[in-house]
């Protein structure tokens, strides 16, 4: 049989095209039918158990829930307010080439962090034992028992010890700024303290945001120890709520769903804050879970209508 010429213009023959097989992961459908099965056994203990799961939406919008939501709030809002500014004082105090500020600084980063924060407030809270009167001169004089009141308790134990954290937060921060910025800025005779105000603080924030997030969320959840020194917050009503209403273990699940909404709340805040600041390091900024949402909801509109 004669074989017919193919054209002389004719384009060459291509590659075969591969067709790609993927890999079966066998250990991930097993540790998936794992955690689905453990999941499972979870709430069905929980099913069996004597809980009166009905006490739950019944008092969730109470009173006095929602004030200790407040107070929980207020509280996370002024002791982070204390130790943010505590931190950036003490970690430019550990920066300094003065050896007194330096080492007073280090004394107080080492006394905050290296005792836990239940002991400091019940130190706080019971020094009255010690000193009768608090007196500060012409300024101000009172019994020690009328002038540390719960709230200042509360505020002076988390917020002293947060800022002993805030202080290693920011001093890291400082130390991941270039020092040829603060030798430009030196140079061009700004001063020390301008210098930290408009050249090295503004691109510290981008290493300083990310774990300050994650301090105030961690401080929103240490608020519950106040209950102990009388302050009443959420976790201090939703006791009071058990005991009287013979459900405290409901109420204890209660306090964790308002922490739960709470934190998550938190975390998108810090998500937006933490991409706002970085803007300047990256060229293309990582998507919001909205920008998410459309995505996979677009793609999976395109394949459908593929199929």
């Amino acid at each position: 049989m004669q074989k017919t010429a193919e054209p002389a213009d004719a384009p060459p023959a291509g590659p075969e095209a591969i067709k790609a097989i993927p890999v079966r992961h066998y250990g991930r459908y097993v540790t998936a039918v794992i955690a689905i099965a453990i999941l499972v056994a979870i709430v069905y203990a929980f099913g069996q158990g004597k809980i009166n799961w009905h006490a739950v939406p019944d008092y969730f919008f109470d009173d006095r829930i929602l004030t200790g939501v407040g107070k929980t709030l207020l509280l996370t809002v002024l002791s982070m307010v204390i130790g943010i500014l505590g931190g950036v004082g003490l970690a430019v105090m550990r920066l300094s080439k003065n050896p007194v500020t330096s080492s007073i600084a280090w004394f107080y980063i080492w006394f905050f962090r290296g005792t836990p924060v239940l002991v400091q407030l019940f130190l706080w809270f019971n020094l009255g034992l010690v000193f009768e009167y608090i007196n500060l001169g012409p300024i101000y004089k009172d019994y020690w028992s009328d002038f540390m009141t719960p709230l200042l308790t509360a505020l002076l134990g988390l917020g002293l010890n947060e800022a002993a954290y805030m202080a290693e937060i920011c001093r890291a921060g400082l130390l991941a700024v270039d020092e040829g910025q603060t030798e430009a800025a030196h140079a061009l005779g700004m001063s020390h303290g301008k210098t930290l105000r408009r050249i090295v603080i503004p691109q510290a924030m981008r290493v300083i945001v990310p774990p300050t997030g994650n301090e105030v969320i961690n401080m929103l959840k240490t608020t519950s120890l106040v209950a102990a020194v009388q302050y009443p917050e959420l976790f201090r009503y939703a006791q009071d709520i058990g005991q009287n209403s013979g459900a405290p273990v409901e109420m204890y699940f209660l306090a964790a769903a308002w922490y739960l909404i709470m934190t998550s709340v938190l975390s998108v805040g810090q998500y937006y804050i933490e991409r706002y600041y970085a803007r300047g390091s990256s060229r293309s900024l990582p998507p919001t879970p909205w920008q998410k949402v459309r995505a996979h909801l677009t793609t999976f509109s395109s394949r459908k209508v593929t199929a």
